[in-house]
């Protein structure tokens, strides 16, 4: 709120307050916003007690309704699968929706709307398709209470493993159910007594020991026992939890995920949890609002409606909703608009008077570390082989400075995703990279989440800069600039040149004599440069997004559809921030 504003909520004439603020050192006029600090402050110093509450947690807990018992009818529970990597979340995802989801339309094909439904004796339950703990930070950030039960997923022939303890603090933080499901009971050094003592260990206590937690022991590959694993997580629903709700009302529920379509404009999965939803109703989800024009279920077929329990796809949003929005509906379209703008205001406001927040980058480490700042260095690290993480996890371990740990919070093999960013934003960490790229999407989410993204292709270039930041010694480096990215879509031979890429570009630009790393499923396999550019058969300079063109790398022929080619250029830039550190930062080495 604005210094006004506040002046006008507390009955304190506008001089006091700029008078405090003042003497603080903040210089404000009447019109301008007030940081959550600045408020606080002024509190403190009138002896009124002030409560702070965002934009963002206005609807953090929607309001409660109170329905009569006849109204109440029994809805789908709603299933998330949480586990370790490589434990078989996907494969068991997709297991259900193969045996027990109703028909899909013609040819087989079932849309994919973030969530789905699989049917049991007559009974259905609701899927989150978003293996892992996307469904809980994300959405349990915003405070979408959408889940019911987690379904646990530990390999028999592999048991506790990291991730699967922090799947088991991310339920218990939710404080929804656990069903453990022992996947992988068909290879041949399954070891499901291991695992459920393992369990036991972590507090889940299986009902054959005497327990309360229901395990069912499942093969996602063979499609053996599935029918077991529902039955379970119905059982769990009917006995720990009343999932019943009123159809009879107007609609309202989470956003469980939102696009913008080209063809259909926005787009929006939402999870409707009470009444029931009718093409026409006019929806406010957060900052956007809009009319329903049409609605569509996990199959991808046009429905008129949409009752408790059921997952739908949403057109008629003017805007992508942010997921985990609490979305209802409201009278008529003219108050959905207002109160979406209402919102997109009190955002708006909010966000100029936060200040901004600088994430660690390898620049300001020693600012940072000279500031009291920084205890550890959090890196998330990817690379191209486990054999190529294994021994920069060893040489990282290597690096000592007095006052700041190296601490890695996530390995993993693979490009960099937009998981491992999200994991780095909430962590204040890097994302390093060695031999790997980031895809778009990561490296756009990364921009706007400040995140720091390096990538290395020689081990001792990674060092060696994590050891100059500790000392506050970097030099200048040589810097990228990402320029585009191209999709080879097919391929010419010429006996003259070689073999001519047709590609689309599908960010930026190309731009003839570039440098060009040719990535195939993540990981760098070459480096060059565009020799050749052309549009059908014009040579020219240089070809924006959104067009095709045909493109000859420098001493490489080995190219296949699919690849693709990430164009960039290098430059020197000057490490202007830490000019005047070397000397302090020698002093500080000198101990060790």
């Amino acid at each position: 709120m604005t210094v006004k504003d506040l002046s006008q909520a507390l009955g304190v004439p506008m001089p006091e307050l700029i008078k405090i603020l003042m003497a603080l050192g903040q210089m404000r006029t009447a019109t301008q916003s007030l940081s959550d600090e600045d408020v606080e402050v002024i509190g403190t110093e009138l002896q009124r007690e002030i409560t702070i509450k965002h934009a963002a947690e206005e609807e953090l807990e929607p309001e409660e309704f109170e329905d009569e018992d006849e109204d109440l009818v029994a809805r789908p529970p709603v299933v998330t699968i949480m586990g370790h990597v490589d434990h078989g979340k996907t494969t068991l995802l997709d297991a259900i929706r193969e045996t027990s989801v109703v028909e899909t339309e013609a040819g087989g094909i079932t849309q994919h709307i973030g969530a789905y439904q699989a049917e049991v004796d007559g009974r259905r339950i609701t899927f989150l398709d978003t293996p892992g703990h996307e469904a809980f930070t994300a959405m349990r950030a915003r405070g979408a209470k959408v889940t019911d039960i987690a379904v646990l997923v530990v390999a028999a022939d592999d048991g506790v493993m990291p991730q699967t303890k922090e799947s088991i603090s991310h339920a218990r933080a939710a404080e929804v159910p656990i069903v453990v499901a022992v996947n992988k009971i068909d290879v041949p050094n399954a070891n499901v007594d291991r695992v459920k003592s393992e369990l036991a260990a972590e507090g889940l206590q299986p009902e054959d020991w005497g327990g309360t937690t229901q395990f069912s022991e499942v093969s996602a590959r063979e499609k053996t026992n599935l029918g077991d694993l529902l039955e379970r997580i119905l059982l769990v629903a009917d006995a720990e939890l009343d999932l019943r709700a009123n159809p009879g009302t107007e609609a309202s529920g989470f956003v469980i995920e939102s696009r913008l379509d080209v063809g259909r404009g926005p787009v929006s999965t939402v999870l409707v949890l009470r009444g029931t939803l009718h093409v026409g109703d006019a929806i406010v989800a957060g900052d956007a609002s809009g009319r329903v024009r049409a609605l569509y279920d996990y199959r991808g077929e046009r429905v008129q409606e949409a009752k408790p329990g059921d997952p739908v796809e949403i057109l008629g949003f003017d805007r992508p909703p942010v997921a985990g929005e609490f979305c209802r509906v409201v009278e008529h379209e003219r108050q959905a608009k207002h109160l979406a703008n209402v919102r997109a205001e009190r955002l708006r406001r909010e966000q100029l008077a936060q200040r901004p927040r600088r994430r660690v980058s390898l620049e300001t480490l020693f600012d940072e570390v000279q500031a009291g700042e920084v205890r550890d260095l959090n890196i998330v690290l990817k690379g191209d082989v486990q054999g190529s993480v294994e021994a920069l996890m060893g040489e990282l371990g290597k690096i000592h400075h007095p006052e700041v740990g190296v601490n890695v919070i996530h390995t993993g093999v693979g490009g960099i995703t937009e998981n491992d960013v999200n994991l780095a934003s909430a962590s204040d960490a890097l994302v390093i990279g060695f031999n790997v790229r980031p895809s778009a999407d990561a490296r756009a989410l990364a921009d706007r989440e400040a995140v720091d993204i390096r990538t290395y292709r020689v081990i001792y270039q990674l060092t060696d800069d994590i050891q100059q930041a500790l000392v506050g010694m970097l030099s200048p480096v040589q810097t990228e600039e990402t320029l585009g990215e191209a999709e080879v879509r097919a391929l010419f031979k010429v006996s003259r040149l070689g073999t001519i890429a047709g590609c689309m570009v599908t960010s930026g630009l190309v731009r003839r004599g570039a440098r060009v790393r040719v990535v195939r499923d993540g990981t760098v396999i070459y480096e060059t440069s565009v020799a050749q550019l052309r549009r059908f058969k014009d040579d020219v300079r240089e070809v924006s997004e959104g067009f095709e063109c045909g493109i000859l790398l420098d001493g490489f022929n080995d190219v296949k559809e699919g690849d693709v080619l990430e164009v960039y250029e290098t430059r020197e830039v000057e490490r202007t921030e830490l000019e005047e550190t070397p000397a302090a930062a020698s002093a500080q080495s000198e101990p060790e």
